[in-house]
């Protein structure tokens, strides 16, 4: 007699601690063609993930893109200011420029915009999107730091207070529901792509590095707040999004000595708060691994065999199976949205294998984002081919 399949969330959180699982879970790192359909709402998209068969996660704070203009690729937190900055916009042509006066002088930027420009006459004050279009960074040197500190402010104590109420909310609906409750984001690395460019930084961490650590330790001592506030939840996982902390974007000699020891600053408040700290990188992993060891993380989360650039996942499986969860293992954007039924069920079947069974979670990397009959029949099969080989 088989003994009784695991509760979703006690599925997942021994995947997360690499103990023995009844079978793979599969819980989707974000499935943004579904969250549209469902008005951005994070509760109701738990609630359909359960629905579809799949494991799921509720992540805190929910508050969706369009309820955070000046952050809409940094998720969690409201991003607060000093109350005495104040921000200037204004357009010339194809071109956008924002002044912060702050009490220890003024941080300018500008973006030249482009048609598919998605702010209007606003410029975030940090988005991925306009990164490419930047013709003035925001930092650009050690004497804009006094500036930027003024920029990142602590959570307020309304916020905390607001926090704290969504989050006995979060759990009441978590354990009704059978979810995993995540929360973050925490960042490093990526905010200070944004603030620099992604370019300038690359050269500021080789000809500058001690500039640029001393930008990372601003950023680390202001996510530090942050985190405190949302591991009081308290979440099962913490979530840190370091999408530009690949090899494809920072040196290994430069990551051990300026990203690595705040890293695992970062993995041991998490353990102190009772909850697991996972890493979002999907690309650049395999010089990587041994430094992802170090820093004490307990989820590398969005392995992606195609799109990621130096990705073994069989190397991945040797370095650090059995101590860190490995989560992804299926490229979402052109595996699951746009392959073949049989394309779909090989790399399904190559993951689990590859990958698995035990410290693993199945999910299509790092996106499902296209709304098309396609998608949702390929969907299908890679559900499917889950069921069938976990």
């Amino acid at each position: 007699m088989s003994p009784p399949a695991l509760p979703s969330r006690e599925r997942l959180l021994r995947a997360l601690d690499r103990r023995p699982v009844d079978r793979v879970p599969c819980c989707f790192m974000s499935f943004t063609a579904l969250r549209r359909r469902l008005g951005e709402d994070l509760f109701e998209l738990a609630k359909a993930e359960r629905r579809m068969g799949l494991d799921a996660m509720l992540f805190i704070p929910s508050a969706g893109r369009p309820l955070r203009p000046d952050h809409p690729d940094l998720r969690g937190l409201p991003v607060r200011f000093d109350p005495r900055v104040r921000t200037i916009e204004r357009r010339e042509g194809d071109v956008l420029y924002k002044t912060y006066e702050t009490p220890d002088g003024p941080l300018t930027t500008a973006v030249r915009l482009s048609e598919d420009w998605p702010h209007g006459d606003h410029i975030p004050f940090v988005d991925d999107f306009q990164v490419p279009r930047m013709l003035k960074p925001l930092v650009t040197g050690p004497g804009d730091l006094p500036a930027l500190r003024h920029l990142l402010a602590p959570p307020s104590p309304e916020d905390a207070a607001r926090f704290a109420e969504e989050a006995r909310r979060a759990r009441a609906f978590a354990e009704e529901h059978d979810l995993l409750l995540a929360g973050g984001w925490g960042v490093g690395m990526d905010m200070a792509h944004w603030l620099c460019g992604m370019q300038d930084l690359m050269a500021h961490t080789m000809l500058r590095p001690d500039f640029a650590e001393e930008l990372l330790e601003t950023i680390h001592a202001w996510n530090l707040r942050r985190m405190e506030v949302v591991l009081s939840a308290p979440v099962d996982l913490y979530i840190r999004r370091s999408w530009y902390e690949g090899c494809d974007f920072v040196t290994p000699r430069f990551y051990r000595r300026a990203v690595l020891p705040r890293l695992k600053a970062e993995a041991d408040l998490a353990h102190r708060h009772g909850a697991r700290l996972g890493i979002l990188c999907t690309s650049g992993l395999n010089p990587m691994l041994d430094l992802f060891l170090e820093a004490g993380i307990d989820a590398l989360i969005g392995i992606d065999p195609v799109q990621g650039t130096h990705t073994d996942m069989a190397l991945i499986r040797r370095k650090l199976g059995g101590r860190v969860c490995l989560w992804g293992g299926v490229s979402g954007a052109v595996t699951v949205e746009l392959g073949t039924e049989e394309e779909i069920r090989a790399a399904v079947r190559r993951a689990i294998d590859t990958l698995g069974p035990d410290g693993f979670i199945l999910s299509p990397v790092d996106n499902i984002t296209v709304d098309a009959p396609r998608t949702w029949r390929n969907l299908e099969t890679f559900i499917r081919a889950w069921r069938n080989g976990s």
